[in-house]
């Protein structure tokens, strides 16, 4: 099934589900993302310091050489990690990344997030802070970077991911190349509407990560807010439709005015995932959805909190 599209602020057409490739296994996202290929993604989120890109790129090129998509069918993004982001380094951070996939271009590139550090010796993707302390550099700065991997053709668009409204209006001021996209986290328990209408009040769209509220982190406390798939009022919507609570919970993010890009090795599940461009929600219902939300951010990364420009910060509404 083909995937519908929105167009982003430079004319690129953005696919409105695509697959996350966080925590997909070492040997494992391989098969998924052919698997994905298959069962009609195009739109595949990726980083560096996921520590697959090659992998990506393997399973990208061997379905392009068997005829089963071309490349300018797929939307490819991955992000600069926060130990490059002296400007001097995002151009051969940006070529390194293209390097690990086999690709002539990525579609759109991302800064991370707006915390820079250094790392005391090579990154560590398994462990990306055990080895790294934090400095004051202004993301701004890196952005001038980010321009000049457009300027070389290295990728087509260039975005955000983890900016808050402040620094989204900072970097806006000081932009040449507009930001296509704010990633962030984006699911019922925080659905984070403000952010979505200032990004797209100023041309941006959000994709949303950890769109079931990331169930599976490591780091999750006893009593920190879970999004429950087996919640009766997901579950009565999912009955009408003829749709699982999954389904309901992508179809409003969706409506909502976001890109989710759920995170699957499960070829049913990813059939499943993509299988919601056929129904719509009511008012009544996304306002019911809306009841979840509980600023219950799973994504606080609070290896950062002491680092100049982390986003989450306890002054900002949002």
């Amino acid at each position: 099934m083909a995937t519908p599209t929105i167009t982003l602020n430079n004319g690129q057409k953005f696919p409105m589900l695509g697959l996350g490739t966080w925590q997909s296994a070492p040997g494992e996202v391989e098969q998924a993302i052919k698997d994905a290929i298959d069962v009609g993604y195009r739109h595949f989120d990726c980083a560096m310091l996921y520590g697959n890109e090659a992998e990506i790129g393997t399973a990208i090129r061997e379905k392009i050489a068997e005829g089963a998509v071309k490349r300018e069918e797929l939307f490819v993004v991955t992000k600069l990690w926060n130990t490059f982001h002296e400007r001097h380094l995002v151009v051969p951070t940006c070529k390194k990344s293209l390097e690990n996939f086999g690709l002539d271009y990525i579609d759109q590139y991302l800064i991370h997030w707006p915390v820079a550090q250094k790392t005391v010796g090579e990154l560590n993707v398994s462990f990306p802070f055990s080895n790294a302390y934090g400095i004051d550099y202004d993301y701004v700065e890196t952005w001038k970077g980010m321009e000049e991997c457009v300027k070389l053709g290295l990728t087509k668009g260039i975005g955000l991911s983890n900016f808050n409204s402040k620094q989204i209006e900072r970097v806006l001021n000081a932009a040449t190349i507009k930001p296509v996209v704010n990633q962030v986290e984006v699911h019922p328990n925080l659905n984070q509407k403000k952010l979505i209408k200032f990004c797209k009040d100023r041309g941006l769209v959000v994709t949303a990560y950890s769109p079931f509220g990331s169930p599976t982190r490591p780091w999750a406390k006893p009593g920190d807010p879970v999004l429950s798939l087996a919640d009766p009022r997901l579950v009565k919507i999912g009955e009408k439709y003829g749709k699982t609570s999954a389904q309901v919970v992508l179809r409003y993010l969706i409506e909502i005015g976001t890109v989710p890009v759920p995170k699957s090795s499960n070829r049913k599940r990813m059939m499943l995932n993509i299988d919601i461009f056929d129904f719509k929600l009511t008012s009544e219902e996304i306002a019911v959805i809306d009841t979840f939300n509980c600023n219950g951010r799973a994504v606080l990364a609070p290896e950062l909190k002491d680092i100049p420009n982390y986003p989450f910060t306890d002054d900002l509404e949002f």
